[in-house]
């Protein structure tokens, strides 16, 4: 036999930008279609409550995922600790996080909910140093964000602190919740890129979508939410978009990136997720932006790059 052939320098360079295209396309689809996102769920759940909305959103786009990935030939199959893995990220991801996303927005404006879930990279921080990776401290980059990102959020949530009584008390604990949502969502997705499982991403992603999907469909039927739902056009038309762009290209992608690209790297949607929110809040439901927004932004926006960075560095340290 003869010997197998080292591969060419054009051969690495082809496989090198194949890799480099696919990085970009996926943060291209994160960086739109989540920042439009915000637009779909408020549209979605003014017609049909949260909860069951993530039910019937995830719980479809898992289940025909899954159908995609039979007829083309990928195993299903999962052994007990996978399928125990992916039923907590979906639970964290999906089930919490995001339909706690969903009430929020009956409450607060889209532009804002995307800014409070903007500082999710500072959750990153804390939990990959203290939670993850037990020990390690945050570094001076680290701290000055995560210490400018709360007093960002201070800002940006000002006038829901002082005045509830204005503001609504339903709005503030909306506002709040935000906050706890962001956690859950760091901490999913920490854990999915802790837990490497050998499985076909689009397989897991299915599943993930499913088992979550399911159980808020249980909740939401316990709870009655079935009673006050209206399935107009509207209503259906937001939740096939949030399938679609939400669910199969976005999560899709980010899931996929957190198996390849160095979490600080990826949780730069923040920086854009908002910007996109904010535009597409204001131009189709024509809301306010105020002086605490733009300023609680323009501190948020570079605590989020500070931690980004120092993540980066601590990173690049590791690999040395």
């Amino acid at each position: 036999m003869s010997a197998r052939r080292a591969p060419s320098a054009a051969g690495v360079r082809r496989v090198d930008i194949s890799r480099r295209f696919k990085v970009v396309l996926a943060f291209a689809l994160v960086y739109v279609f989540w920042g439009s996102t915000y637009l779909g769920i408020r549209v979605a759940v003014e017609r049909v409550p949260p909860i069951l909305m993530a039910g019937v959103r995830f719980s479809a786009a898992g289940v025909l995922l899954l159908v995609y990935c039979a007829l083309t030939g990928r195993q299903l199959a999962t052994t007990r600790e996978q399928f125990l893995k992916l039923s907590v990220i979906g639970v964290l991801l999906l089930s919490i996080a995001n339909a706690v996303l969903a009430w929020a927005e009956l409450h607060v404006p889209t532009g804002l909910a995307a800014l409070i879930v903007s500082v999710s990279p500072i959750w990153f921080l804390l939990i990959e140093r203290y939670v993850v990776e037990s020990g390690e401290g945050v570094g001076r980059l680290g701290l000055a964000g995560v210490v400018l990102g709360i007093g960002g959020m201070v800002v940006l949530l000002w006038p829901r602190l002082t005045d509830i009584r204005t503001v609504g008390w339903l709005e503030g604990l909306a506002a709040v919740s935000l906050l706890g949502s962001s956690f859950i969502w760091a901490l999913g997705s920490v854990l999915s890129r802790a837990w490497r499982m050998r499985l076909d991403p689009l397989v897991g992603v299915g599943w993930q979508m499913t088992i979550a999907g399911g159980l808020n469909l249980l909740v939401g039927l316990a709870l009655g939410e079935h009673r006050a739902a209206r399935w107009d056009t509207a209503g259906v038309a937001a939740i096939v978009y949030l399938m679609i762009f939400g669910s199969w290209v976005g999560y899709s992608a980010y899931i996929w990136l957190l198996r390849h690209v160095p979490t600080a790297k990826v949780a730069t949607y923040a920086y854009v997720n908002p910007i996109i929110a904010v535009f597409l809040g204001w131009i189709f439901l024509h809301e306010r932006i105020d002086g605490f927004m733009i300023a609680g932004t323009a501190i948020i926006l570079p605590a989020v790059a500070l931690v980004t960075l120092a993540e980066a560095k601590t990173a690049s340290g590791d690999r040395k």
